[in-house]
């Protein structure tokens, strides 16, 4: 079914009905020290609850997303809201850590409805707005995960940790809504029953080199993010700090700069030099841990480091989803959710490392870690890449074509 060009409003609704979605997973980051003490819970036990979030996502990634190649996308999409708005409900009313996790799984396991959105806006864009799109699309999803931790803590502080989940629980059903009455039918069908549509992303992992090395770099990648964001409210509760869940929230404003990387990422990958782009965020990620390195004394440091941290995030993600996206067009849902799965399995990790090492051996631990993992993450990229440009198919290339 071919349609025209979404406008541009119609793309900022699909954005804001990104960041809306993957809101949802990183309500309670800010709020861990508050739901610690509400149900006497340990530091790991508090963030047993982000590693929910981002594991349910992956899990709803790998069997979820592909739906997108299969289904009706306009109907699928607000299906999919709905339910994820049902565990939002879930989590404003539980009395207990296990019913929180339940709330908490359910809507990861469906905000990938983000995913269903992002390769949906580029497979309607016009090929050479596409990258453009994707990274509107994508500064959506950014400003979600952080402006979450910002509204989570100010809700907290006028109604209570619950609140916020009540708050986003509204506006994700008027989203929804929204987005039935302006998305366009489109359905793209993969030919495939559902068992060989989710068998078919294993096969393009194996099949296509460039999604493995993409997929490993958004792995590491946000892995580092999570290191870092998880055990932060621990770090600004205590001494020296003190601070309040508002406050603590707030520091996603720091981190909303980053949002900024994604449309200058996407214009990268429409001029081809998507490559550059992956390489200077790379960069910027080892060296952000220098100043987080000195986070526990000096505020300005962390700040810096937030701002350097989240910008390179968004560097390495979309110049990562660009490239993937291109590679088969008529599958782009499938390697996009085989892409994410990877991604969010490194959050997870990183949300588990990050709560352990901080229990463990405090802010020290977190800083080693993230260095490892940025060191690691330039080794990966540095072989990918040659093997890539080897290969005939240049990293810049894969990224700029559609």
């Amino acid at each position: 079914m071919t349609t025209a060009p979404p406008s541009r409003a119609l793309i900022l609704l699909m954005a804001t009905a990104i960041g809306l979605a993957v809101a949802s997973n990183y309500y309670a980051q800010p709020l861990l020290h508050s739901i610690a003490e509400q149900f006497g819970l340990s530091t790991v036990g508090a963030g047993s609850i982000v590693v929910t979030a981002q594991l349910s996502y992956g899990v709803g990634l790998l069997l979820l997303a592909p739906l997108g190649d299969l289904f009706e996308q306009r109907r699928l999409i607000v299906i999919m809201m709905i339910i994820a708005t049902l565990g939002l409900i879930i989590s404003a009313c539980a009395p207990s850590l296990p019913w929180l996790i339940v709330g908490t799984a359910l809507t990861g396991l469906f905000s990938v409805v983000a995913q269903v959105l992002v390769p949906m806006g580029a497979a309607l864009s016009d090929p050479a707005q596409r990258g453009r799109t994707v990274g509107t699309l994508m500064s959506g999803l950014l400003l979600g995960i952080l402006l979450a931790r910002t509204a989570a803590g100010l809700s907290a502080e006028l109604g209570g940790w619950r609140s916020i989940y009540v708050l986003a629980a509204v506006l994700m059903a008027i989203t929804a809504l929204a987005l039935y009455r302006g998305l366009p039918r489109h359905q793209q069908s993969a030919g495939l029953s559902y068992p060989a549509l989710i068998g078919s992303v294993f096969r393009l992992f194996v099949e296509e080199p460039v999604l493995r090395v993409r997929s490993l770099l958004g792995l590491l990648s946000f892995c580092m993010f999570a290191l870092f964001w998880t055990p932060l409210a621990f770090l600004l509760a205590r001494e020296p700090y003190h601070f309040s869940d508002a406050v603590i929230g707030l520091f996603g404003l720091a981190g909303a700069a980053g949002a900024l990387a994604a449309n200058w990422a996407g214009r990268l990958a429409d001029r081809g030099k998507g490559a550059l782009g992956t390489t200077v965020g790379l960069v910027a990620l080892l060296l952000s841990w220098i100043p987080l390195g000195f986070a526990e004394t000096s505020l300005v440091a962390l700040i810096l480091g937030v701002l350097v941290l989240d910008l390179a995030v968004q560097l390495v993600h979309v110049g990562n989803q660009n490239a993937v996206i291109a590679l088969r067009p008529q599958a782009r849902t499938r390697l996009n959710a085989g892409y994410i799965t990877c991604y969010f399995i490194g959050g997870a990790l990183g949300s588990l490392l990050g709560t352990q090492l901080f229990q463990w051996r405090g802010w020290e631990a977190i800083v080693a870690a993230g260095l490892l993992v940025g060191l690691l993450a330039l080794l990966v990229w540095w072989r990918g890449a040659r093997r890539e440009r080897c290969m005939g198919q240049p990293a810049q290339d894969a990224q700029g074509t559609s």
